[in-house]
């Protein structure tokens, strides 16, 4: 079989830079696609060629089915490959491009109609003998006679999009009263993200286990499942760590059979629909009792969780690239080995990087990427978009990374994946490093001892490591040495009768504001806080900060100093700007019956729920707003009157004002 010659990429950020490199190693021509905000993009810039979509929204560039099958036929290639996410598991994409005469690198019309449809796909595996959990199809029911079905199936329950993926508008009721609003939820994220509201519920499962099984199947009939992947650690039901093999199947006496029965549902789950190409099936496992196991859905595609699986697996001792395979199983080639050639060796952990505030409810963060370096090591592998000079904007998910080690065993490999997160260096956006590593050391993440609401616990007792004098004194050296002697607010020494005079800066670190005094002494300065003092010497043109060189960076009002996996991003606050807070706290002790609320993050009003003067109840839902991928809630801090200062749709800036609040008085509550 002849390969093709030339593919376009589909997709953006690290899963294009990872394909393309495949798709190089193979000596085939890589095409990417770009919109405006991706132009200096390092998939771009990666690529053989690459062709402009459109503007920077997902809908006029990355989600224009025609958009993006003119550019296959303009730029001669043969083939696309979809990636993950986007048009990846869309059917009038595959249609388009089967009626364009271009190869889609995936499954087959018939399976991507088939699972792209959750209730039909579980029919479908129901009757190939896949186990499933109790739940139905809530398509053309009445909320009155969803209630009364959710009553007879009992709760909790847990509602999922039909035509979704990916976690995206999945949403938990544990009661009867809870059931309305999260089926109006469920609905509104379902239609924005795929289409289609159409929603699905089944029995929630205590305490469960994510594992989801890797498979391969050729057009020749050959289908193979490569090993298990355990994904239990999610929050808001996305993947946040992942590693294979599973740690419960490797602490089970049984486990090799356990992986068997899995691995052989898997293959029947995709014989079901004749699939073809690469894809992963997956299962909520009980922990209470693993040999209990049910067929969650199947993901026609690759996941971003596939390097853990190639990583560990071996054909007869060789490497595994799952991109390489789904080329040429594309091409009509047949796979070249069988099940009892598959096998595992070590333990790989994947870690995904997201620009995103762990501490602010993993809000996603925006801003222009200063410093990147990477770990290096054997044991190591690093899929990333990022480069120094790029932007991270709210357009797009906010996964920047994915940080994969490998080990002898699961503790190697853990141990491993530490170290590396605490020698990764991205500075310019904030992201979720630190909690990462932080998870990793948890110690029921240690044992081994897995489930999906794991996370919320770790978040209870989480605290994420705050900048000390001596971090504050780095960043105030910088701004400190970069200022001419006849400028700003550290010019010159100053003298007054009782010796050197002092200057005072002020600055803050996630919303708390921090005033340090520097005292000029013959090497440098002083720098104090309330409490301690710490030495900034200039030793031949050298700047030492507690004994420690100052790391140069690019000059700007905030300066990024990382402590092992700790980044903080310490931000010089002017005068101007201190005075306008005494002035706005003043304002707030006047009148303190009003305030103002503001978005959280950059993004668009995605839900508005009330109208400008609407009186509200306390914990009422204003508005919503929608960036990368998520949607962060509004609510009424008080019972009083709305002032809208927004409307449907607009697009917003983090810490825009939305709406002010005019609270009722005690008495007329």
């Amino acid at each position: 079989m002849e390969l093709f010659t030339k593919v376009v990429v589909a997709n953006r950020g690290e899963i294009a830079v990872r394909v393309i490199r495949t798709l190089q190693a193979m000596g085939i021509h890589a095409v990417a696609l770009f919109s405006a905000a991706d132009r200096n993009a390092r998939h771009v810039t990666q690529a053989d060629s690459s062709y402009y979509l459109g503007p920077a929204p997902a809908a006029e560039s990355y989600l224009n089915i025609d958009l993006v099958v003119r550019a296959a036929q303009v730029t001669g290639a043969q083939a696309v490959h979809p990636g993950y996410g986007f048009l990846s598991e869309n059917l009038a994409f595959a249609q388009a491009l089967d009626a364009a005469g271009i190869t889609l690198i995936g499954p087959n019309l018939t399976a991507l109609e088939a699972m792209a449809d959750k209730i039909r796909a579980k029919e479908l595996v129901a009757a190939h003998g896949v186990p499933l959990a109790q739940g139905f199809s809530a398509a053309g029911l009445s909320d009155e006679h969803i209630a009364a079905q959710a009553t007879q199936t009992g709760f909790p329950l847990l509602i999922k999009p039909s035509a979704g993926g990916g976690g995206k508008g999945m949403v938990q009721v544990h009661e009867a009263s809870e059931l309305p609003a999260a089926l109006a939820t469920a609905r509104r994220v379902a239609g924005k993200a795929f289409g289609d509201d159409t929603l699905l519920l089944e029995r929630l499962i205590d305490t469960p286990r994510h594992i989801e099984v890797q498979i391969l199947a050729d057009t020749h009939g050959h289908t193979v499942y490569l090993g298990e992947r355990e994904c239990s650690l999610q929050r808001r039901h996305q993947k946040v760590i992942e590693e294979a093999p599973s740690a419960l199947l490797e602490s089970l006496p049984h486990g090799a059979q356990l992986r068997e029965r899995l691995g052989a549902a898997a293959v029947a789950a995709a014989r079901s629909v004749n699939y073809v190409g690469a894809g992963t099936v997956e299962f909520l496992v009980s922990a209470d009792n693993p040999d209990e196991f049910f067929f969650m859905e199947m993901n026609t595609r690759l996941q971003v969780e596939h390097p853990v699986t190639e990583q560990v697996v071996r054909i007869s001792g060789e490497p595994l690239d799952l991109v390489r395979w789904q080329v040429r199983i594309a091409a009509g080639e047949q796979l070249d080995f069988t099940q009892d050639q598959v096998q595992l060796r070590g333990h790989a952990i994947e870690a995904r990087l997201y620009a995103e505030v762990p501490e602010r409810d993993f809000l996603p963060d925006t801003g222009i990427i200063t410093q990147y370096r990477e770990p290096a090591g054997e044991e190591l592998r690093i899929d990333s978009m990022l480069a120094e000079g790029i932007a991270i904007t709210a357009h797009y998910d906010p996964m920047l990374a994915k940080v994969i080690a490998t080990g002898r065993d699961r503790d190697s490999a853990r141990q491993h994946l530490q170290t590396a997160l605490c020698e990764l260096r991205v500075h310019g956006v904030r992201t979720n490093q630190e909690f990462l590593h932080d998870l990793l050391d948890d110690p029921q993440v240690r044992a081994g001892t897995l489930d999906t609401a794991l996370i919320s616990r770790f978040l209870d007792r989480w605290e994420p490591r705050k900048p000390d004098l001596t971090h504050l004194a780095r960043a105030a050296a910088h701004w400190l040495c970069a200022i001419p002697n006849d400028e700003g607010p550290w010019a010159g020494t100053g003298f007054s009768l009782s010796g050197p005079r002092s200057r005072v800066m002020h600055l803050e670190h996630e919303g708390t504001y921090h005033r340090l005094t520097a005292l000029p002494i013959p090497e440098g300065w002083e720098l104090s806080d309330q409490n301690e003092r710490v030495r900034v010497v200039i030793l031949d043109g050298c700047v030492i900060v507690d004994g420690q060189p100052l790391e140069q960076q690019p000059p700007g009002e905030t300066q990024w100093l990382s402590s092992g996996a700790a980044t903080f991003a310490v931000r010089r606050v002017s005068r101007e700007e201190m005075l306008g807070r005494h002035l706005e706290a003043i304002e707030r002790s006047a009148s303190e019956l009003d305030a103002q609320l503001r978005s959280p993050m950059p993004g668009a009003i995605c839900l508005l729920n009330i109208r400008d003067g609407q009186q509200v109840a306390a914990g009422e839902v204003l508005l919503a707003v929608e960036a990368m991928k998520m949607e962060h809630e509004i609510t009424a801090p008080a019972a009083g009157r709305v002032q809208l200062l927004v409307g449907m749709g607009e697009q917003l800036s983090a810490r825009q004002p939305v709406a002010i609040m005019h609270y009722y008085a005690q008495e007329d509550s």
